[in-house]
C-alpha cells in the first residue's frame, strides 16, 4: 500500500487558503520526506513536473537548483515531485547536478490530491504550490505541459 493512500483526489487545482494535504514520499536517495516535517522548519514550495529527462522539466529543476541557497536562506524548502521512480530521479539528479529533493509519487496519490494529475498520460502535470508554515496553500499555479515555471512569478507570490 502506498504511504499516502489516505489522500483524496480532487478534480481541480488546490487553491489558496485551502489546507495542504500532508504527505510522505521517498526522495531520489530513498529517504522519506514529509510536508509536515518541512513545515516545522518553514514554508514549502512544491514543484510538480511530468517527467525526468525531459527538456522543460530539466530547465525548471536546474533553475530551482541554481537558486537553492537563496530559497534555503529564506527558510523555504523547495522540492520537485513527479511520478518517476526514486532510481530514475537519482540518475537524473546526478546527470544535472541537482541538489534539491526530488520526490517520487509513483502511486499518483499526491499529484491527484493537489489537483495536478495529467490523466491522459497517467503522470503529474506541471504546477507549483506554495504552502505556508501554517499548512495552508498560499498560492498555486497549473501550467500547460510545455510551459516552464517563471521563477520571478513564484518569488513574487512568496513575497506577497
Amino acid at each position: 500500500m502506498p504511504l499516502d493512500a489516505y489522500l483524496k483526489p480532487r478534480g481541480v487545482l488546490i487553491g489558496a487558503g485551502q489546507p495542504a494535504p500532508d504527505f510522505t514520499l521517498k526522495d531520489q536517495s530513498g529517504q522519506e520526506w514529509s510536508l509536515s516535517g518541512a513545515l516545522a522548519k518553514g514554508e514549502a514550495v512544491l514543484c510538480f513536473f511530468p517527467m525526468a529527462f525531459t527538456s522543460v522539466c530539466g530547465a525548471e529543476m536546474t533553475c530551482i537548483n541554481d537558486e537553492l541557497e537563496s530559497w534555503q536562506g529564506k527558510g523555504t524548502q523547495v522540492v520537485g515531485i513527479s511520478c518517476d521512480s526514486p532510481a530514475a530521479l537519482n540518475a537524473w539528479a546526478e546527470s544535472l547536478g541537482l541538489q534539491q529533493p526530488l520526490l517520487s509519487d509513483m502511486h499518483r496519490e499526491v499529484c491527484k490530491a493537489y489537483g495536478l494529475y495529467w490523466k491522459e498520460m497517467n503522470i503529474a502535470s506541471r504546477g507549483t504550490v506554495i504552502v505556508g508554515q501554517d499548512g495552508l496553500v498560499r498560492w498555486s499555479q497549473s501550467r500547460a505541459p510545455g510551459s516552464a515555471m517563471d521563477l520571478d512569478v513564484v518569488v513574487q507570490a512568496m513575497e506577497a
